[in-house]
């Protein structure tokens, strides 16, 4: 089932109503419950509403949010109250590593642009390396261009087997040479659906909380 939780202190409409599509994309039986997500036995998702100008380490909802997210056993869909009901192009956005991707996490991406019919945008942000610091007139477009093919080679390395497995879900492989956050926030507009990784610790924790705070359509964080 997809499981949607309320909170009376909060707006809430918007995650029930995105529960509600997402049950019928997937022809899954919802269930509403209020306050904290229980245990999720059967449940494919949680759902989750989160009230404008919160983010997982501080807002209105502080910290018990930041634990909602680190205790969910399931993919949790983090639903702004300003959300649209028909917001973005359809795209579903995938912020990945492909130096230590999660599948997991990339699963969750193919199937929710799957089941929309949609196309799925995969971001892969990466940084110059330690070296380029080194250079004292910057660093030389051959070298640069060097890096980034070997980053555009990683990420397609990764997305080979999804491909296959999903040979219907059409894919866009989008290297970028920014933080996650930033690269995310760059295309979060035209999406439906933003989908990253629950890693503590890494640079993704970044990302969802920017994205709480300024864009305005669902983020689904998967444990990987």
């Amino acid at each position: 089932m997809i499981l949607a939780c309320t909170d009376p202190s909060a707006p809430s409409r918007a995650a029930v109503d995105w529960a509600e599509r997402e049950a019928r994309l997937r022809g899954l039986p919802m269930r509403t419950v209020q306050g904290t997500p229980p245990e999720p036995g059967q449940a494919k998702m949680i759902v989750y509403g989160v009230p404008r100008g919160s983010d997982a380490a501080g807002g209105p909802l502080g910290l018990r949010l930041a634990d909602t997210v680190r205790a969910a056993g399931r993919p949790l869909v983090l639903v702004p109250d300003r959300t649209a009901p028909a917001h973005g192009s359809g795209t579903v956005l995938l912020a990945t590593d492909a130096r230590d991707p999660s599948a997991d996490t990339i699963d969750f991406a193919c199937d929710s642009a799957r089941v929309r019919h949609a196309l799925l945008h995969v971001v892969h942000a990466w940084s110059l390396p330690p070296c380029a610091a080194e250079w004292p007139f910057g660093v030389p477009e051959r070298d640069r261009a060097t890096w980034e093919d070997h980053e555009v080679q990683l990420l397609a390395d990764v997305l080979r087997p999804w491909r296959e497995r999903y040979p219907h879900v059409p894919m866009f492989e989008d290297v970028v040479l920014f933080t996650p956050a930033q690269a995310l926030l760059h295309h979060a507009g035209s999406a439906a659906l933003v989908v990253v990784g629950r890693r503590p610790g890494t640079r993704w924790d970044e990302a969802v909380r920017a994205l709480l705070h300024r864009a305005a359509c669902p983020v689904a964080v998967v444990p990987g």
